[in-house]
C-alpha cells in the first residue's frame, strides 16, 4: 500500500508486494509443492542432527556442538523466508507489511552471518583437532565453545541491526514491488527513491571485512590441515581426517560463492531469473544440503541417528 504524505506531497510505502514468482496458479502450486518439500526435508534433517547429538553422549564434543548450532541456524534461516513464500503461493496474497519486511531482512542477515561465522569456527575446530590433537581438549574447552557460539550470534545480531537500519533509512516513495520471494536488501535498494550509496557502501564494507576474514581463516586452517594430513602414515588415518573436512569445505564454498554473487554481482548479471535463483541458492539450499552432506559423509552422525529409537526408549524407561 502507498499512502500520500501531506508534508512533502510524496507517496510513502507502508507495505510491499513480493513479486518473485509467477501469477499463474499452476506455477504457484508447483512452487508451493517444491518449497514445501524442501522446507520439510530441511527441518527433518536438521532436527535429526540436533536430536541425535543430544541423545548420543559420544557426540558431545566441540565439533558436534557447533554442528548443532549450525542446524539451529539453518532451521531459523529457512523458516524466515519459506513459510511466507508458501502462504503467498497458496493464497495469492503477495503483500508483506513494512514491519514484516524489516523482520525478514534482519533475520536473514543474522542467520546468514551466523552460518558463515559458525563454518569458520568449525574450520578452526578441525584445525586444532588435526594439528594439535594432544592439546585439543585443553584448547576447545566447553566454556570456550560456548563463548565462540555466543560471539557468533551476538556479532551477527549487531551487524544485522546495522544493515537493517541502514537499508530502511532509505525512502520508499515510489514502487513497492520487490522482485523476489522475500525482502532482500538488493531488491529494496532497487525500488528506493533516495540515494543508496551509503547503504551499498555499508554492505560492501561489511562483506569485504567479514567475508575476507572468514574466508582467509578457513583457507589458512585447511592449508595447515592438508599439510598435517599428508604426514599421517596410514591410508585409513588420512581418509578419516579428510572425511570430516571435505563436507565442511564443500558447504562453506557453496555458501560463500552464492552469497557473494547475490550481493556483489554487477548489474550486467542481474535479471529476474538470476536474482531469484541466486537467492534460492544462498537462502534455501544451505539449510537443505548441510544435514544431507554431514549425514552422508559422517559415520558418527549416521550411527547416532540409527541409535535414536534405542536412546529414546532408554530415556522413557528411566523416567518411569
Amino acid at each position: 500500500m502507498i499512502q500520500g504524505n501531506k508534508l512533502d506531497n510524496r507517496s510513502t510505502v507502508t507495505e510491499f508486494l513480493l513479486m518473485g514468482f509467477s501469477d499463474d496458479r499452476d506455477l504457484q502450486f508447483l512452487h508451493f509443492s517444491m518449497f514445501l518439500f524442501i522446507y520439510l526435508t530441511a527441518l527433518m534433517g536438521n532436527f535429526l542432527i540436533i536430536i541425535a547429538v543430544a541423545l548420543d553422549h559420544h557426540l558431545h564434543t566441540p565439533m558436534y556442538f557447533f554442528l548443532v548450532n549450525l542446524s539451529l541456524t539453518d532451521i531459523c534461516y529457512i523458516s524466515t523466508t519459506i513459510p511466507k513464500s508458501l502462504a503467498t503461493s497458496l493464497t495469492n496474497d503477495k503483500t508483506i507489511s513494512f514491519a514484516g519486511c524489516v523482520a525478514q531482512v534482519f533475520l536473514v542477515i543474522t542467520c546468514a552471518g551466523s552460518e558463515l561465522v559458525l563454518l569458520t569456527i568449525m574450520a578452526y575446530d578441525r584445525y586444532v583437532a588435526i594439528c594439535y590433537p594432544l592439546q585439543y581438549i585443553l584448547i576447545m574447552r566447553k566454556d570456550v565453545c560456548f563463548h565462540l557460539a555466543a560471539a557468533s550470534w551476538l556479532s551477527n545480531l549487531i551487524d544485522a541491526l546495522l544493515q537493517t537500519c541502514t537499508s530502511f533509512s532509505l525512502n520508499f516513495c515510489g514502487s513497492n514491488m520487490i522482485g523476489q520471494y522475500f525482502c532482500d536488501i538488493p531488491q529494496l535498494q532497487k525500488i528506493s527513491c533516495s540515494d543508496t550509496k551509503v547503504s551499498k557502501l555499508v554492505i560492501f564494507m561489511t562483506m569485504i571485512i567479514v567475508d575476507s576474514f572468514c574466508t582467509g581463516l578457513i583457507f589458512v586452517s585447511y592449508g595447515y590441515i592438508f599439510s598435517a594430513v599428508q604426514k599421517i602414515p596410514s591410508v585409513q588415518g588420512k581418509y578419516k581426517a579428510f572425511s570430516t573436512c571435505i563436507p565442511h569445505l564443500t558447504v562453506f564454498s557453496f555458501f560463500i560463492i552464492t552469497g557473494v554473487f547475490s550481493y556483489m554481482r554487477p548489474k550486467a548479471l542481474s535479471s529476474r531469473t538470476i536474482d531469484l535463483l541466486s537467492a534460492v541458492f544462498y537462502t534455501v539450499l544451505p539449510p537443505l544440503l548441510n544435514p544431507i552432506i554431514y549425514s552422508f559423509r559422517n559415520k558418527d552422525i549416521q550411527a547416532g541417528i540409527w541409535k535414536m529409537p534405542k536412546e529414546v526408549r532408554q530415556v522413557e524407561d528411566s523416567n518411569k
